[in-house]
């Protein structure tokens, strides 16, 4: 089956930026990917994607293939692979997020960490709270893709 992160989990990032992820999840972390993740900017909004290492590679490697001719596969690879971030957890369970990647997201001290299945989003709470406020004034049958129509939630 392989890994699986949900859930919302509110965090704060302490004063060196680094975020504690929740115990929930540590035990997968280390059996998974032995604490190696990496960290990148989520191109479509301003928020961090963090992935176990191995899915990572699968995901640049993926990236790399795209024709770089391409305008926009160039600019994807530029900023996802051009900001991909090696991170380890400690002994203490942390990330340290890097000042450049907690600019790009406006992370402060009070952020969400977002399971997504094989990855995590984190997201300032404000702009997670913002941005999800939208999401659910946005969904209505009229915008669903029609795969979504058949799943019976």
């Amino acid at each position: 089956m392989g890994i699986m992160f949900r859930g919302v989990n509110p965090i704060n990032l302490d004063a060196k930026g680094r975020m504690a992820i929740p115990a929930r999840y540590r035990e997968m972390i280390a059996s998974h990917c032995s604490n190696q993740m990496v960290a990148t900017i989520d191109t479509e909004s301003r928020c961090l994607l963090l992935y176990p290492l191995p899915e990572w590679e699968e995901i640049q490697a993926q990236i790399e293939a795209l024709p770089s001719f391409n305008k926009v596969a160039r600019r994807i690879q530029r900023l996802l692979i051009g900001h991909a971030t090696d991170l380890e957890l400690d002994g203490n369970g942390r990330l340290l997020l890097p000042a450049s990647l907690r600019e790009y997201a406006g992370l402060d001290k009070k952020i969400v960490l977002l399971g997504q299945g094989r990855k995590f989003e984190i997201w300032d709470e404000a702009q997670w709270s913002a941005t999800r406020d939208e999401y659910l004034d946005e969904v209505g049958e009229d915008t669903l893709p029609p795969e979504m129509l058949e799943l019976s939630l």
